[in-house]
């Protein structure tokens, strides 16, 4: 068994390093500090930090991996490889030069497809019907690194962010778990990405979320799916923001009105859009609990006709 150190963070990378647990000998795990969250603010572990300290691993949270001195503790380590999984930090040539087979990294797309911070929501966004997970080799660009292995997965059309990012994750330990000691052992050779086939997943913020009722119900669709559950996707109304749950999109013949327009009867809330219609399932006012739509119609009646996103 190789001597792994693993570097990440968030729950997308929980079930990689069970798998590593299980099939090879871990002797570190570095991830982020911990952080504020919460109503209280309080300090909270980053589940990764969890996962390591139940299991008695050695663990190391450094707020920059910039200079070489702060990476002493994984020096110390001797790791035959480092694999990486949403660490959430730039890692520069003397850590990626530190093992002597490396840096592999657990990225959540077909490479070179989406590189960078949010491959999930920007698959989701774009209406790819397929995505997946790539075992790149790392080098000093973002997700540039030769690829060794790729595992694909079909994208459903009730697809969040939040499924497919399950989905993923697990995926991501399997493929570890299948070809890790063939790629350590030089039985799968890299291939280089081809550049001009590559995409960009710049990082979600939260004004991603706000809703453009000018475009499509179909591309509405995904964008609120690719914003469950965070930021969520959202539109202005009376002053506030009111958060769009669930949907679904609606073609054919519209009643006449303009893109952000509600129209209410007595079985569906919709909103036009610049093509086709957006159904309303569930919404939530901010500061306020998530409801039924018609429901939150009977509370609301000037919710009628109104027009949202203005």
């Amino acid at each position: 068994m190789a001597k792994v150190v693993f570097m990440g963070t968030p729950d997308f990378a929980v079930p990689s390093l069970q798998k590593l647990i299980e099939t090879q000998t871990v002797v570190g795990v570095v991830t982020q500090p911990d952080r504020p969250a919460g109503r209280g603010r309080q300090l909270r572990p980053s589940p990764v930090k969890v996962i390591a300290e139940a299991a008695g691993i050695a663990l190391y949270q450094p707020k920059s991996l910039r200079s070489e001195e702060e990476a002493a503790p994984l020096r110390a380590w001797q790791p035959d490889v480092i694999i990486v999984a949403a660490f959430g930090q730039i890692l520069r040539s003397h850590i990626l030069n530190l093992p002597a087979q490396g840096c592999i990294n657990v990225h959540a797309s077909l490479l070179p497809r989406w590189r960078g911070a949010s491959p999930i929501q920007h698959a989701l966004m774009a209406g790819d019907k397929e995505t997946g997970i790539s075992l790149m080799q790392m080098d000093v660009g973002l997700d540039t690194g030769p690829v060794y292995v790729q595992e694909a997965l079909a994208i459903h059309s009730d697809d969040t962010a939040a499924s497919l990012h399950d989905r993923l994750a697990n995926l991501g330990a399997k493929a570890l778990a299948h070809h890790l000691d063939n790629i350590l052992q030089g039985h799968i050779e890299a291939k280089p990405q081809d550049d001009a086939l590559s995409t960009y997943a710049p990082m979600i913020k939260k004004e991603a979320g706000r809703l453009d009722w000018q475009r499509s119900s179909i591309e509405l669709d995904r964008h609120i799916r690719a914003m469950t559950p965070w930021p969520g996707a959202f539109s202005s109304w009376h002053g506030a923001n009111l958060k769009v749950v669930e949907a679904h999109p609606v073609r054919g013949k519209m009643p006449a009105g303009q893109p952000g327009e509600v129209h209410i009867d007595q079985s569906s809330v919709l909103v036009i859009t610049g093509d086709g219609g957006l159904m309303l399932e569930r919404v939530q006012l901010a500061g306020k609990k998530a409801l039924n739509a018609l429901d939150f119609v009977r509370g609301r009646p000037d919710f009628a006709g109104s027009i949202l996103g203005t």
